[in-house]
């Protein structure tokens, strides 16, 4: 399993590069994106992205 970003819903706030505790999270034209391979799917950007734009697959 694996964080997912939903671009669509992403706003760039950086809320989840914050929060993640692997520094697995990036922002790439205000979109964030996940290190797949350094990923912990710990769920920690999910619960504080306020857009509801990651989720844990």
């Amino acid at each position: 399993m694996v964080a997912k970003v939903d671009a669509d819903s992403c706003t760039g706030c950086g809320t989840c590069v914050d929060e993640c505790p692997a520094a697995a999270i990036s922002l790439n034209d205000d979109i964030a994106v996940v290190d797949e391979n350094e990923c912990l799917d710990c769920g920690a950007c999910e619960d504080a992205c306020p857009n509801n734009a990651i989720t844990i697959e």
